[in-house]
């Protein structure tokens, strides 16, 4: 691996500003707010460990709740598809360590899970149950966009169940409200949030009599990464999982540093090779603006940033990273607001609209342009802010800190990013100067496994799906072959970062359509297996 001096304001690193999916999503900016792009130690920190999941401003809770009695039953609405998705909220008494002995683990937090079971069939039919794994944010913002298992639950008559990840949400222990330390993220980790989805299933079941019923498991993104790595270490408890857009082997080497990089500029070149050269002049061309006497008001005026903005290099560096990154991860074929009000097929929509402009326009007025399909996809916000995230940033950046280690690298050779080399050494700097604590990078591998990974599931793994579209950058990292009859792998040309778990609209492609019919039928695989064995083992 190449070693790289800690990046500058002049040569950013490939992180945009996170997501941590990856926290609390909203949809709901405030007209002259629009996204929040962090440009203090945090961002830094983000751009030396790896690009977000989710981007930072979208990580509040987006949902209106409506409650009655004593259970609040709240719905979500699918503001893309129309779909109004109804549950009761729940909260469980959550372990906080379950992996010590200690009078501190002892402790307990609420962990927040979601429950519909309006067609669930109930326990002595062993109706199944559908869980999704919560991912890094706010459970309802994974409820409103998971349409998918909505829709096949009657199909199963299962019960629809969403846990909230631990330290996001409403689900964060005592310790952390308010203080972010070592101390108290140290709990923090996906090892202990699969047991708390271990715990709370096991309650779930026992409360409902259901010890028969079958649990199937999904997740999106880091969630589905969840989703894949409980199936493996719990198979006693779900029966199978459908892991979409999970990046199970971005870790290690395991693939090439350059992929993610190189699939979002890809995207970008297929819609146009001009959309994707003048974003790749425009790093230069901004720089060379920021050298100009008031270069940086000049920028300010031409992005549309709000008057109290700072508009920083580095920060608008990392503005346009955002928009190119996440456009090309929800690339989906129909108008969507998901991260953002966006139309259909949002990257040839920013190439076009760049290329819209009258010949001889300035490049940086291009740009814009095509940013703005992301940020102001309704033409109603009048400014931008670059401020710090509000919702929480610091606690992906520990995960990504310590775990969640993911090297990625920019190749100036079929990327449209500026170049860099991702250093570890850089990486555990700033993580120690931040947090005091340094990264362990070969973690994951080691507890869910490494370059032998795909042996090691062929005899030890089964019935996993491994979703992926191929426009999805983090399908770099993600399983793209069959490994087993079992753990299979369900690619898609032109999917999206995970389309397959979004509702159905009526322009749907046909790849669309086919894949989660090639979903249900693994799944109507694995319930029809679970019963046989079930009446092979207690018969009637």
């Amino acid at each position: 691996m190449g070693w790289a001096p800690l990046p500058t304001p002049s040569s950013p690193a490939p992180a945009i500003i996170f997501l941590i999916i990856l926290l609390s999503f909203t949809f709901e900016y405030s007209i002259a707010a629009a996204p929040s792009i962090s440009s203090n130690g945090a961002g830094l920190l983000h751009r030396l460990t790896h690009p977000p999941f989710t981007p930072a401003h979208i990580r509040a809770s987006l949902l209106h709740h409506q409650s009655s009695s004593h259970i609040p039953k709240s719905s979500s609405s699918d503001q893309s598809h129309g779909a109004i998705y109804t549950y009761k909220t729940l909260f469980y008494t959550q372990t906080l360590d379950h992996f010590s002995f200690t009078p501190f683990s002892y402790r307990t937090f609420r962990q927040r899970y979601l429950v519909n079971d309006e067609h669930w069939g109930g326990a002595r039919r062993r109706a199944p149950i559908f869980v999704y794994c919560g991912n890094e944010g706010d459970i309802e913002w994974f409820a409103n966009n998971t349409g998918f298992m909505w829709e096949i639950a009657p199909l199963y008559s299962a019960m629809v169940v969403f846990i909230e990840h631990r330290y996001y949400g409403q689900s964060i222990p005592d310790i952390a409200q308010s203080n972010h330390t070592a101390e108290t993220l140290g709990y923090l980790t996906s090892e202990q949030a699969l047991a708390d989805y271990a715990g709370l299933i096991r309650d779930l079941k026992h409360k409902h009599l259901a010890e028969d019923s079958p649990v199937v498991l999904f997740g999106g993104s880091y969630g589905g990464m969840l989703a894949a790595w409980f199936r493996l270490k719990y198979p006693h408890i779900a029966i199978g999982a459908l892991a979409s857009s999970a990046p199970i082997l971005q870790f290690d080497d395991l693939v090439p540093l350059d992929g993610f990089y190189r699939i979002v500029s890809e995207d970008f070149k297929n819609a146009s090779t001009s959309c994707f050269e003048t974003i790749r002049d425009s790093w230069d061309a901004l720089s060379t603006v920021y050298e100009e006497s008031r270069g940086q008001e000049k920028v300010a005026k031409l992005f549309g940033f709000c008057s109290n903005v700072s508009a920083d290099l580095w920060s608008v560096q990392d503005f346009l990273y955002t928009a190119w990154v996440y456009m090309a991860m929800t690339d989906y074929p129909y108008p969507t607001n998901f991260l953002q009000p966006m139309p259909a097929n949002p990257v040839e929509t920013a190439c076009k609209a760049m290329e819209s402009l009258p010949q001889g326009s300035d490049l940086l007025a291009r740009i814009v342009a095509g940013a703005n399909v992301y940020y102001n996809g309704t033409g109603q916000v009048p400014c931008f802010q670059l401020s710090s995230d509000p919702h929480g940033l610091a606690l992906w950046s520990w995960q990504a800190c310590t775990e969640m280690v993911m090297p990625m690298s920019s190749n100036p050779n079929n990327s449209m990013f500026p170049a860099y080399t991702y250093s570890l050494q850089s990486t555990i700097k700033l993580c120690s100067d931040y947090y005091g604590i340094s990264p362990r990078p070969h973690w994951i591998t080691l507890q869910f496994g490494g370059p032998d990974i795909r042996q090691v599931l062929k005899r030890f793994g089964s019935n996993i799906i491994f979703s992926n579209g191929l426009l999805d950058p983090w399908s770099n990292g993600g399983v793209l072959s069959d490994i087993s009859d079992s753990v299979v792998a369900l690619v898609t040309a032109k999917g999206a970062h995970h389309v397959d778990l979004r509702a159905a609209t009526e322009s749907d492609p046909g790849w669309l359509v086919q894949q989660r019919e090639e979903e249900k039928k693994h799944i109507s695989r694995w319930l029809r297996l679970y019963y046989a064995d079930l009446r092979a083992a207690r018969p009637t």
